[in-house]
């Protein structure tokens, strides 16, 4: 067979992993089978890492090579594996031929976190940001995104769900997952399904800057925890390091999150996510400023060290800052973190993920707008 012939008859194959189960069930129906394959196929693929339909044992032979003629379970190419001293590990892993993105797993003592990507770069031009800084070319898809659990998951060994290594999943790699809707909600379904990986509702977290009409649609077609990229207190700054504020501005994202906790469960939060710049965020009135942003909101700050990467204009804020920025905080009343920076020297910590991006913005030219 032709390398061209290969490929076509790839393409022509319809891919399992992405699929939700109410989409699989809809698919066996048309094919004639009966929909409970749906949750057998799943629990091979998510559950033991199984990509081959002859590995799926409780499948008869003859639907085994009919799924092998209109099937199958499409998985990317991991480019390189990286460890940290601290224990986290970053994944590069192919998307195409010309785009690769990056996948990282932060142990930690009662879990273990995988920061997963949602777009190739990211349009959002965030000026503190590695990504941001690379330029966009797609959205993922959604076996793009679930793929990077299925890879981790595969690597860190398969294990049942009272024993699994990864408790948690971030949407809050590469991308603005609220831009690309159409593929993180039914990925996040997969992450919560019981017979694929079964994490809570808590435990699965979309991280936006703040895309304020999609955050509307959480709660009701998801309804997974949420994490804001705010990073200033007022719009002059944040129109600055953020430039979607410009098109959705503090006036309409802070309500929009009280409408998000808004008669949920009583320990439903956000997480106010405050990457600290050295004198650009991190000064006394910003702190007093964002105690009077955030009110009575449920919420949780999480400040972030900043992660300088090449060719950045800004610098970490020292610790004395950071600790009187905090203070400041719960004095106000609010419920306050510090970010313990992890994997810095694989170059995988918050804001330096960079991947491998055909960039379609042109941003060494050009700045992206909101207007």
């Amino acid at each position: 067979m032709t390398p061209m012939a290969q490929v076509e008859e790839v393409s022509s194959k319809v891919d399992l992993l992405g699929m939700d189960r109410e989409k699989m069930a809809a698919y066996f129906i048309e094919i004639g089978e009966k929909p409970f394959r749906a949750t057998q196929i799943m629990k091979w693929i998510h559950q033991f890492g199984v990509s081959e339909f002859d590995e799926m044992t409780n499948l008869s032979k003859a639907l085994r090579e009919k799924l092998k003629r209109l099937a199958h379970v499409r998985t990317p190419k991991v480019i390189a594996e990286q460890y940290s001293d601290d224990g986290t590990i970053k994944w590069l892993l192919e998307m195409d031929n010309h785009n690769a993105v990056e996948t990282v797993f932060i142990p930690e003592k009662n879990r273990g976190t995988l920061c997963i990507s949602s777009q190739v770069g990211c349009a959002l031009a965030c000026r503190f940001c590695s990504t941001g800084q690379q330029g966009f070319n797609r959205n993922l898809e959604n076996w793009e995104i679930i793929a990077q659990m299925w890879v981790a998951n595969k690597a860190l060994g398969c294990k049942p769900k009272e024993e699994r290594r990864i408790s948690n999943v971030v949407f809050m790699g590469m991308g603005e997952p609220l831009l690309n809707v159409m593929h993180t909600f039914p990925v996040a379904r997969i992450l919560m399904d019981d017979f694929a990986y079964g994490l809570s509702k808590r435990r699965v977290t979309i991280s936006t800057a703040g895309v304020v009409p999609a955050i509307d649609k959480i709660k009701a077609e998801v309804d997974v925890s949420l994490a804001i990229s705010l990073h200033a207190p007022n719009n002059a700054l944040r129109d600055e390091l953020v430039p979607i504020n410009k098109k959705y501005p503090l006036e309409k994202l802070i309500p929009s999150l009280y409408q998000y906790v808004e008669g949920g469960h009583s320990k439903k939060h956000v997480t106010i996510e405050y990457v600290m710049l050295d004198h650009v965020n991190d000064r006394v009135e910003h702190a007093h400023e964002l105690v009077a942003l955030l009110g009575d909101l449920a919420c949780k700050v999480n400040l972030i060290p900043f992660n300088p990467f090449p060719n950045t204009d800004y610098q970490r804020s020292s610790n004395n800052a950071i600790h009187r920025f905090r203070g400041i905080l719960e004095a106000g009343g609010l419920n306050v973190t510090i970010r313990k920076t992890r994997g810095e020297d694989i170059d995988a910590a918050c804001g330096q993920l960079a991947g491998k991006v055909s960039d379609r913005t042109k941003r060494t030219l050009h700045r992206v707008e909101f207007n």
